[in-house]
């Protein structure tokens, strides 16, 4: 077995919450990430009892929280509905408190390569205001890597007035988009504290899931990379396509296992 933290996303499964779970400890998962922005789990659904209660079934099956997703499908880049945004974002922030994960990942929409661009002053602003509050909090927000270019990512990050933001790095979404997942780490490799374990192609200028291995992430290299600059986080799978995800989520695990 190999030294490699190996998370699962629980929504991969399509089995729910507390199901997702059990089936992440019976292939031999160290720990999941789960999403809070719907459902049971949202925070305004989840008692400071219901909190407790939560921890306390996830420590029985031998698992821990690898991270929060609060990622609620909307950008950090446009006014219209922001303050109701960062305000649901502070919730998420709060419930990664209680439950003992100091991470959330999102997606914080595309990051304008131009400094002086509205959109980027726009969101620079948000997060400024989250990342304070998560700051004060000792959690980090961590934002997937994808839309724009690692470089670009991170040049952003480093910009910002907070310590508190991130980066989840997927590398299928870089590859998927046709950006250099190397590139990506070598570039962000200071702000990444957890990663997505996903893998993709992109042909006919379109991004395309597939199984783990075997796709354009060079997996050896990626992990070899990521270790050498100190990073000891969560390789957390993430299947969103595909008949039977269990089976691609095992294979999965077990191709991580190797390292």
């Amino acid at each position: 077995m190999g030294n490699l933290k190996v998370g699962v996303m629980i929504e991969s499964f399509r089995l729910g919450v507390r199901n997702g779970i059990k089936k992440a400890a019976e292939i031999g998962a160290d720990g999941f990430q789960i999403y809070v922005t719907g459902g049971e789990m949202h925070p305004d659904n989840l008692s400071k009892t219901g909190r407790q209660e939560f921890l306390k079934f996830v420590a029985d099956q031998g698992l821990v929280i690898s991270a929060l997703c609060g990622d609620f499908g909307k950008p950090y880049t446009k006014e219209d509905g922001l303050d109701e945004l960062i305000a649901d974002t502070k919730k998420v922030i709060d419930l990664a408190v209680d439950l003992k994960t100091p991470i959330i990942t999102t997606h914080i929409g595309v990051v304008d390569a131009d400094p002086k661009a509205r959109s980027r002053q726009i969101m620079a602003d948000a997060l400024n205001n989250v990342g304070a509050y998560a700051d004060n909090r000792e959690i980090m927000f961590a934002t997937e890597t994808g839309p724009e270019p690692g470089p670009v990512l991170a040049e952003f990050i480093k910009s910002l007035k907070t310590q508190a933001v991130k980066a989840n790095f997927d590398p299928a979404n870089l590859a998927m988009m046709g950006f250099g997942v190397i590139e990506g780490v070598k570039a962000l490799g200071p702000y990444i504290v957890h990663t997505h374990a996903k893998d993709g192609i992109r042909e006919d200028g379109k991004g395309k899931e597939v199984p783990l291995g075997e796709g354009a992430v060079p997996w050896e290299e990626y992990i070899d990379l990521m270790t050498a600059q100190g990073y000891r986080g969560f390789y957390t799978i993430e299947r969103e396509v595909g008949d039977d995800p269990a089976a691609d989520v095992k294979k999965a695990l077990d191709f991580l296992r190797k390292w």
